[in-house]
């Protein structure tokens, strides 16, 4: 696996289009819990959020290592 990709004549990381795709990802996932009332249940809301992105990366990027 390269560690970087060409794109449009640039090297980038090989986790940048991870790190894109998780940013959507948990744009999504926290629009659901917000409309599921998900984080009123939950003690500190930006700190969640913040461990559901980190989950999600963390498993983008052990995908990607693979």
């Amino acid at each position: 696996m390269p560690r970087e990709i060409a794109l449009l004549d640039a090297l980038v990381p090989s986790l940048l289009p991870v790190f894109l795709l998780c940013v959507v990802l948990h744009t999504l996932l926290d629009k659901v819990l917000g409309w599921c009332g998900v984080y009123r249940y939950v003690w500190h809301p930006p700190l969640f959020r913040f461990s559901c992105f980190v989950c999600i990366f963390g498993a983008g990027g052990l995908l990607v290592l693979r």
